[in-house]
């Protein structure tokens, strides 16, 4: 029964996908432990960066000469991303009975973080993007320009790194 997982077959998709997914984590990981400006640094906190980072890769993505192999890395990135909700939530002593609907609700909430998410990828200085974070309520001292700009160079970075 286990041998599935060995001879378990990756495409070129689900190769590219996990290692945009394990370079959304440690940049949140950095991003969260190297900046201040955040009220708590909490699982919230890190959902909603992962969200941002996971909506910024999207982006980058949609960019990509190969739109039809990116389209399916995303829809790669996104299994990735609710499976590991699902595994974090459950480390998080959440039990087999209501796992499903915590796991719903943050999805829920990714995707109106989508819909909130400005079009524009010039995020510095940008009121939409500015509007976004204090939607989701998570800058102290109201440093949204500052936090506006480092996402923005976080942003500019994704888009010209190669994968």
């Amino acid at each position: 029964m286990i041998l599935q997982y060995f001879k378990k077959k990756e495409n070129k998709e689900q190769i590219i996908a996990i290692d945009q997914y394990k370079k959304i984590l440690a940049e949140t990981n950095l991003f969260l432990n190297e900046n201040n400006f955040f009220k708590l640094k909490n699982y919230k906190v890190s959902f909603e960066i992962v969200s941002i980072f996971l909506i910024m890769f999207i982006r980058k993505n949609l960019l990509e000469y190969n739109r039809k192999l990116y389209l399916k890395v995303n829809d790669e990135l996104l299994s990735l991303f609710i499976s590991d909700l699902d595994e974090s939530l459950r480390e998080k002593g959440i039990g087999d009975m209501s796992i499903g609907k915590y796991v719903k609700s943050y999805v829920k909430k990714f995707y109106f973080r989508i819909s909130k998410f400005p079009e524009d990828n010039n995020l510095y200085k940008n009121e939409t993007f500015i509007e976004y974070l204090k939607l989701i309520d998570l800058i102290k001292n109201d440093d949204y320009v500052n936090v506006s700009r480092k996402f923005n160079d976080k942003f500019t970075e994704f888009i010209n790194s190669r994968n």
